[in-house]
């Protein structure tokens, strides 16, 4: 699926599809004997995606198909890690934030999440999500069939981040004058360097003092033209193994805009932001899911980015 300026998806189809390939992610780890967190909702949107017809990539018979090729099962597991990680080092942003009296949070393409569920949410929290229609309304109708109720005050915003998302926003009851915390998980890769350093220059614009921020961000080699043609070539023995097992993964990078960008931590440095850093691999030994030996070029080269305003 090429990317265009003005492209929508389902939740199915190009990027709407990496929500439910992270979800499924979320699911395996909630079935962990000691998980990082656990996602009770998170199988559910893999089950009724399935039921629609999505082919999850790295399902269990995916793995199996694969048993006699274990660098390609490291991999696998690798990233589920990775994602793992991601998700326990941004639960916690959140309930930090809350635990430091701030009651408006707002997720930048939220995709499946599902923290205004499980989180436990200080009194009176605001929880918006911002993300495609379709992506929104698909989300709704899985939680509504299972009797979901969430944890804090929701507020859907369905629109595109491309377009006029912060007249949305406060449309639906976002205050700009209140501190706010901000999460940009999963999202970058999706947008154009333009479109981030206006997506970033909205959400500065849009905060008050003593708001928060936090964004997996690009690592400083990942525009390497060495490591970029490393990361082609992995996925395309990925993408072969999996075709000849009869197996259908997506070229995800074909999503992505992999163009050179300004360093997020910087620019939020230049104005005002103070920020702390964690790479992506000292984040996954955080958490006892290090990345296994041999798989060091498999983990993305992250950065996760912490801002105070």
């Amino acid at each position: 699926m090429a990317r265009t300026d003005d492209d929508t998806w389902d939740i199915t189809e190009g990027v709407g599809a990496t929500a439910l390939s992270v979800a499924r992610a979320r699911a395996a780890e909630s079935e962990n004997a000691n998980p990082l967190f656990t996602d009770p909702y998170a199988g559910h949107f893999v089950e009724a995606a399935v039921l629609a017809g999505w082919q999850p990539p790295m399902a269990a018979e995916t793995l199996a198909e694969f048993s006699n090729d274990s660098a390609i099962v490291r991999r696998m597991q690798t990233m589920d890690s990775y994602i793992a990680a991601r998700t326990r080092y941004f639960d916690e942003f959140f309930t930090t934030a809350g635990a430091n009296g701030l009651d408006q949070m707002v997720i930048l393409a939220a995709g499946l999440d599902t923290r205004a569920w499980r989180l436990p949410w200080i009194s009176g929290t605001a929880v918006y999500e911002l993300d495609q229609p379709k992506v929104l309304e698909f989300k709704a109708d899985v939680l509504a069939a299972h009797r979901a109720q969430p944890a804090a005050r929701y507020v859907p915003v369905a629109v595109d981040l491309r377009h006029d998302w912060p007249q949305m926003l406060c449309a639906n009851g976002f205050d700009p004058s209140v501190p706010t915390a901000w999460l940009a998980e999963g999202l970058l890769p999706y947008l154009s360097a333009d479109d981030q350093d206006l997506l970033f220059a909205r959400v500065d614009r849009l905060s008050a003092p003593s708001s928060r921020l936090a964004v997996e961000a690009f690592g400083p080699e990942f525009f390497d033209p060495q490591n970029l043609s490393r990361r082609r070539e992995r996925i395309a023995q990925v993408r072969h193994a999996a075709t000849a097992a009869g197996v259908t993964v997506p070229d995800i990078e074909a999503l992505w805009y992999l163009e050179p960008r300004e360093d997020v931590g910087q620019w939020l440095q230049d104005r005002g932001w103070q920020i702390s850093v964690i790479e992506s691999d000292e984040l996954m030994a955080r958490y006892q899911r290090p990345v296994p030996a041999g798989a060091e070029d498999v983990a993305p080269q992250s950065l996760f980015v912490e801002a105070f305003k």
